[in-house]
């Protein structure tokens, strides 16, 4: 059995004043305003290569993350800040002695506010990148900066959406430059969802490439070869199960279950991936969803089978009616009375 650690000892903080920050993005949306915003408020701010220069480039002051830590980027920007001055500062606890004395010791400066989003590695899948080029868009560091950054969310924020700055803007006006405790766990959360949906889709994609074939055998080796691959056709190995992973985000919030007393109920999509459909009017609840989809299924099947446009009810998941488009006839239209009517 794993052995599980014991929780370590330090100050419980609600507000936390940001004084120095790490900006490390790939998606660099707002991060102009951003920087500009936490400069004003005082805040030192660190960061690495082209987060840097832009940075830079827009004219606020900033602090390469190889000179605090004194360790140059290297291998082609793989190791950046994968640095106990980076990963001390992120994960010491605040009033814990004895974390305080080794940041102490070590030159480890305490960091407060962490920006980072991901290599796109599946944009760079999707634009069918060969196997190279997708294992480099990879990212290690900002992984490991979420989580480190998340694990201790009592001392740091970490934001890993473009789309969330206004909120910790907002947070850091509300509280004279301070996160709050909420906002930290919040963000906290979102972090380590990023990272299990980016891991997700790396694993998902590595099951679906094919495995890397032999390189071709000498000559004399033939025979030896060619038994080789004689005893492994007789007994070949079991393959190992693929490993499926997938994560989801939340959509919106049913009226209920199954049932009325079945709340809160919500539907999730695939991260990544849209949903097939969109509410237009009302809040279903989920059998409202399944008579939708049964009914799309059957009037699918109709518009196959005919070619004809189609109509459907269903109610708890049992069809209540169907209809095709045809003109009606002179008996019907008068037995509805629509003889005055536009008929589409």
């Amino acid at each position: 059995m794993a052995h599980t650690l014991a929780s370590v000892e330090g100050s419980v903080i609600d507000l936390v004043p940001v004084k120095r920050a790490l900006l490390s993005v790939s998606d660099k949306s707002g991060l102009v305003e951003l920087a500009t915003f936490l400069h004003g408020q005082g805040v030192e701010l660190l960061s690495t290569g082209g987060t840097a220069a832009k940075i830079r480039d827009a004219g606020v002051p900033v602090r390469d993350v190889s000179e605090y830590t004194g360790f140059p980027e290297m291998l082609d920007g793989r190791v950046k800040t994968l640095h106990p001055k980076v990963h001390g500062g992120l994960l010491g606890v605040r009033g814990n002695a004895a974390h305080e004395a080794s940041m102490a010791e070590h030159g480890i400066l305490n960091i407060d506010l962490v920006i980072v989003n991901l290599y796109a590695f599946e944009a760079t899948v999707a634009a069918g990148a060969d196997f190279c080029t997708c294992i480099e868009n990879i990212d290690i560091g900002g992984p490991s900066m979420l989580r480190s950054s998340a694990k201790n969310h009592k001392a740091v924020a970490v934001c890993a959406d473009p789309a969330r700055y206004g909120e910790l803007i907002a947070d850091m006006r509300a509280y004279s430059g301070s996160t709050s405790h909420a906002l930290r766990r919040r963000f906290a959360a979102a972090a380590f969802a990023a990272s299990a949906a980016y891991d997700s889709a790396i694993a998902s994609w590595f099951t679906t490439q094919p495995a890397l074939e032999a390189p071709a055998k000498p000559e004399a080796a033939a025979a030896a070869a060619a038994a080789d691959a004689a005893a492994a056709a007789a007994a070949p190995p079991a393959a190992p199960p693929a490993v499926i992973a997938r994560a989801y985000k939340e959509e919106w919030t049913l009226k209920y279950g199954c049932n009325p007393h079945q709340n809160p109920a919500r539907i999730h999509s695939i991260l990544g991936q849209q949903l097939p459909f969109a509410v237009l009017n009302g809040r279903p609840g989920y059998i409202n969803l399944l008579d939708a989809a049964n009914a799309w299924q059957l009037v699918a099947e109709v518009k196959a089978a005919l070619g004809l446009p189609a109509a459907a009810s269903f109610k708890h998941v049992s069809p209540a009616g169907a209809a095709v488009a045809v003109e009606l006839t002179p008996e019907l239209i008068e037995a509805y009375e629509c003889a005055d009517k536009v008929l589409p």
